[in-house]
């Protein structure tokens, strides 16, 4: 492994541990908001999903660490959940009020592979740097 596809694989990690770093900002935002109620369908919260892209090195495609980098964060297309609760205070006149569709399990799991993913990518730069001071040792010697 030569030093420049050392630094690749510090970039490939950093961009990796920001990806994550959003993902985990994400799935918190549809945690926080799994309870909300809305007087109306349109003004209920919508989970939000975080689509990841690779980013291809052009002068060289099959290059083995590639960057990666948020492509997108898409609401959810699932339809709010209209509960009865005529008490409610933003309850609409037939006495309805409207959460979204999060499941608040599926949102753990994704936090937990998350913090998982963002946990690898610190050790593989840990890794990666002290692969780098030995390197730096030996040419000392």
């Amino acid at each position: 492994m030569s030093e420049s596809d050392l630094f690749r694989v510090f970039n490939t990690s950093a961009s990796a541990l920001t990806a994550q770093s959003v993902r985990l900002n994400t799935v918190a935002s549809n945690l926080a908001n799994a309870s909300t109620a809305a007087s109306t369908p349109e003004a209920t919260y919508k989970s939000k999903q975080v689509l990841f892209q690779t980013v291809i090195d052009q002068e060289n495609p099959n290059r083995a660490s590639m960057p990666v980098r948020v492509a997108d964060i898409v609401d959810s297309p699932a339809k709010p959940i209209p509960t009865y609760e005529p008490n409610h205070p933003q309850a609409n006149d037939d006495g309805y009020v409207f959460r979204p569709a999060i499941s608040v399990v599926e949102e753990m799991a994704n936090m937990m592979s998350a913090s998982r993913s963002y946990e690898a990518n610190v050790e593989v730069i840990n890794t990666s740097r002290q692969i780098l001071q030995r390197t730096l040792q030996v040419g000392q010697s």
